[in-house]
């Protein structure tokens, strides 16, 4: 179990808590408890106070920050042909961000020489010694703590390769690698109200992922396949072929690859995700029936995770969640599908963060680990305690 300290510094890193009071209530801690920590971080530098919050009444609270004014990490949102780069700062803040032309299928070793050299380039704009970490968000299922990528289905030569550890020895800091829909469902956990704890992500692009979050933190399951509902059979692809090997999975008939394939075989014009979004926005009637009729689909299997789960929130991403066709599909299926008392409080939206959302997460989860790794170093331990609510996930 990740000792307290570590959870209250994903907590200021992430931007959901700012003072001991918030970090307190998040975690369901003593507040004296709580107080000891911070201040063992304070005093070694890796927490910093300064200034006021907006006070409800009483003293004034101090805002907690990232110890150093300088530390940041780099990032990268790597998709099926482009990568989304950038400089994240604690609480989430970019700096720098530029989309440039990716190809998975050159395989790891020239795809991550390309990435660190756009990554280089950010690092010399701000200064070496301010990196605290470098995190990666990769289309496909990632091993966590192993930092590989796990039997991927759209990742030609990527199965197995080390690529944490090809980044932390390339930039010499900690790396934080994980499935695109994590960072996306973490990347966005941070802008939300801290009232919407439990929360389902969907990354709706070439393909579709879920990100789950539990508690306000993600939750990756046993073996981090939690939420790839990405192969939910489904009726209506009937035995369609899946990337995967197997037959009928909602990837077929509801994800972008899907559409294009649909829309090529009706005799439409397009080549990739981006073309049948270009033409749905243009209204393009053939375009349009199919992303309502695959948000439709999706939110056909969605409705068995919600119903199951009852989450405060369900939260859509990817390129397909900026067509309205799309979203209003995946909502009526819900309200359709759903028990009412699971839709009653029910928010579905599309992610705030929008394209941003996997970079923020990504970069969120390196700096989490370069901040553990300065935990680890510290030569006096620091004392930890066990929190009051024992339901809360670490």
């Amino acid at each position: 179990m990740p000792d307290l300290s570590s959870r209250v510094l994903e907590l200021v890193a992430s931007g959901q808590a700012s003072s001991r009071t918030e970090i307190a209530q998040l975690l369901g801690a003593a507040p004296s408890t709580v107080s000891h920590v911070v201040a063992q971080l304070l005093d070694h530098g890796i927490l910093a106070e300064e200034g006021t919050d907006v006070s409800t009444g009483g003293r004034p609270r101090k805002v907690l920050r990232i110890g150093g004014v300088d530390e940041y990490a780099v990032a990268a949102d790597v998709g099926g042909g482009h990568a989304r780069v950038g400089i994240v700062l604690p609480g989430g803040s970019l700096e720098s961000v530029t989309n440039v032309p990716f190809a998975l299928s050159d395989g790891p070793t020239v795809g991550l020489a390309r990435l660190a050299e756009l990554l280089d380039s950010l690092i010399g704009t701000r200064g070496a010694e301010g990196l605290r970490g470098v995190g990666l968000s990769l289309p496909g299922p990632v091993d966590v703590e192993a930092g590989v990528v796990d039997l991927p289905s759209r990742m030609p030569g990527w199965n197995g390769f080390p690529v944490a550890a090809w980044l932390e020895e390339h930039f010499g800091v900690p790396a934080a690698v994980d499935n695109d829909a994590n960072c996306m469902a973490a990347g966005e956990q941070t802008v939300q109200p801290s009232s919407r704890r439990q929360a389902i992500t969907i990354k709706a692009g070439s393909a579709i992922g879920a990100g789950i979050v539990i508690d306000g933190r993600l939750y990756r399951g046993s073996t981090g396949a939690a939420g790839d509902i990405t192969h939910v059979r489904i009726d209506a692809a009937g035995d369609t072929p899946c990337s995967c090997g197997n037959t009928g999975c909602l990837e077929t008939v509801a994800s972008g690859a899907a559409l294009v394939r649909i829309l090529s075989a009706a005799g439409v014009p397009v080549s990739s995700t981006a073309d049948v979004v270009r033409l749905a926005s243009d209204a393009d009637p053939e375009a349009t029936r199919a992303v309502r009729l695959a948000g439709r689909y999706l939110g056909e299997v969605l409705a068995a995770n919600v119903n199951f789960f009852n989450p405060d929130a369900v939260y859509l991403g990817g390129i397909l969640s900026t067509l309205d066709p799309f979203v209003a599909a995946v909502r009526s299926q819900l309200y359709e599908s759903c028990h009412p008392l699971v839709t009653q409080h029910l928010v579905i939206e599309r992610a705030s963060l929008g394209a941003d959302a996997g970079l923020v997460g990504a970069g969120q989860f390196a700096l989490q680990r370069g901040l553990a790794a300065s935990l680890q170093e510290l030569s006096t331990p620091i004392p930890q305690s066990t929190t009051r609510n024992r339901s809360v996930r670490v």
